[in-house]
């Protein structure tokens, strides 16, 4: 009697056949099985680190950061502006920083009063009718302390002080532009206009 045996590749072939195709017995690397579940593994940890409710991890916060230390280096350039009315008028026309005043207002600020200004919730700032400022840097004032119960919120300890500078020089740069034509209507009481640009232009 003859015995009969497999051979080494009718050995590797499983039971489950699809189609009329044969599984072949092929089990992946020991080092991609590991890596998978230690994969599973890790997964609760990173979750409850990261997801966990502290904000300070999100990548969004990553990114906050890493333009807080941007800003740094930029503002050592300047150094610390006092939010008062020469100062506000002179970067009113400065080009280079008008356009961190602007970042600011577009990171902070558009969900109440617009992309350009506009008036959402908040006020037009495009328009001579305000609600809680009646000079330049009354704008700057009430960014730092907030204005109608809470309604304006306080950012005084949420922006770096050149932030409310630059920022506030933006908001001040908005009155009178063409954003608020379809814009919310006026609140407020009529103000005097903005003092003239100084003649001396920062470099």
């Amino acid at each position: 009697m003859t015995e009969t045996t497999n051979s080494p590749a009718q050995a590797d072939l499983t039971d489950h056949s699809y189609d009329g195709i044969q599984e072949y017995d092929n089990p992946l690397p020991a080092w991609w099985t590991w890596l998978f579940a230690g994969s599973v593994i890790f997964s609760p940890f990173y979750w409850v680190y990261f997801h966990s409710g502290d904000q300070s991890r999100t990548v969004v916060a990553g990114y906050n950061m890493s333009v807080a230390e941007n800003l740094k280096l930029q503002f050592a350039e300047i150094g610390q502006l006092q939010p008062d009315q020469d100062t506000l008028l002179k970067f009113m026309h400065d080009p280079k920083w008008i356009k961190v005043g602007e970042l600011t207002f577009k990171t902070h600020c558009i969900s109440c009063h617009g992309n350009n200004g506009e008036g959402k919730v908040g006020p037009n700032l495009t328009d001579d009718y305000w609600k809680n400022v009646t000079s330049l840097k009354g704008i700057a004032s009430v960014i730092i302390n907030g204005a109608n119960n809470n309604a304006m919120p306080a950012w005084g300890n949420r922006l770096h002080p050149n932030e409310i500078v630059l920022v506030s020089a933006y908001v001040a740069s908005l009155r009178g532009s063409d954003a608020g034509q379809n814009g919310k209507a006026a609140e407020g009481q009529l103000i005097p206009a903005w003092p003239e640009a100084p003649g001396e232009k920062l470099e």
